[in-house]
């Protein structure tokens, strides 16, 4: 929930002032190679071995049909993946407009002072577009990012009111999807009395409705982005940040979607990849191990051995 025992951890999206320049997108850093290999009759029966995780689910996307799980209708803690229902919940609102502009409030700088939250680094009086709110939420896992995002589409006549609102959205929103174990009190994973919970089943639900919306397909791929936003002083300010999952770049094939941690929930990880027209959806919830074993999943599923040089992450990219 971008929270590591209640401190602050620093985010590599420290605005630059600039003038001019094109958004761009920072490419693969690594690369990985997969090797056939066929699946013994048995190991296919018992699913992917020696996953860590409390919890995990393993879904053919494309055929909406289980491949495998563990646990997967416990309830247990999301920390940051909540910021994947955040970001649903924005682009399915009727008519929503990615340019419009937010401009960013003291408020939101405020809370993460208080909170420990991680944070995109924005600063008092930029101006950034919705989408632009939510590549600072999902790939350096920005809970300030995330703050904006629900006081813009929240209602109320205060922030506290807005925000407050736009949580009962998410809730609404997780009914519609069928994910009956899951529940939000909070718009970025940061859970004051515990009661912001889900399953494995559950996300993998919400992986696939999230998937079908080109724009967050776009957003949660991405390695690194670099965002211009107009200053408070006038000038043009240039965000750049990374995205914490590691599997981008390292796994061939993988196309998002959002990491998670937080001393109760512990490593988790919502994960796509695509090959050869297939796409396979997994979750890790409490693992230690999350990438090596998101590996080993999609190795099972696509019946093949991929050899990883995981990506390094820049020195202050989230650890989330």
């Amino acid at each position: 929930m971008g929270r590591h025992g209640g401190n602050a951890v620093r985010r590599w999206g420290a605005a630059v002032i600039a003038t001019t320049a094109a958004l761009a997108v920072a490419a693969p850093v690594a690369s990985a190679q997969a090797a056939p290999a066929a699946a013994p009759a048995a190991q296919a029966a018992a699913g992917p071995s020696g996953i860590s995780a409390k919890g995990a689910y393993l879904l053919d996307n494309s055929a909406n049909k289980k491949l495998w799980s563990k646990s997967p209708d416990t309830k247990r803690q999301m920390a940051s993946i909540t910021k994947l229902m955040t970001a649903v919940v924005v682009l399915d609102t009727r008519g929503v407009n990615l340019n419009k502009k937010v401009t960013v409030k003291k408020a939101y700088l405020d809370y993460i002072r208080t909170s420990g939250g991680s944070a995109a680094d924005l600063k008092q009086g930029d101006k950034l577009t919705v989408k632009q709110l939510l590549y600072g939420m999902l790939l350096p896992s920005g809970c300030d990012a995330a703050m904006a995002l629900a006081d813009t589409f929240g209602s109320g006549s205060t922030t506290a009111k807005r925000t407050k609102s736009f949580i009962s959205k998410m809730n609404k929103k997780a009914d519609a999807l069928g994910m009956t174990k899951t529940q939000y009190d909070s718009f970025d994973g940061i859970s004051t009395h515990g009661a912001n919970y889900t399953t494995a089943r559950d996300l993998a639900k919400l992986a696939r409705h999230a998937l079908r919306n080109a724009t967050l397909r776009t957003v949660v791929r991405s390695v690194g982005t670099e965002q211009k936003a107009p200053a408070a002083n006038g000038r043009t300010r240039t965000y750049y940040w990374n995205s914490s999952n590691k599997l981008l770049g390292s796994y061939d094939g993988a196309i998002g979607i959002k990491t998670g941690t937080g001393t109760a929930a512990g490593k988790c990880i919502v994960f796509a990849a695509k090959r050869n027209g297939r796409t396979v959806v997994g979750v890790l919830l409490g693992d230690s191990k999350r990438y090596p074993d998101a590996k080993k999943m999609l190795d099972w599923a696509f019946h093949t051995r991929t050899t990883v040089t995981w990506r390094q992450l820049p020195a202050g990219t989230p650890q989330d």
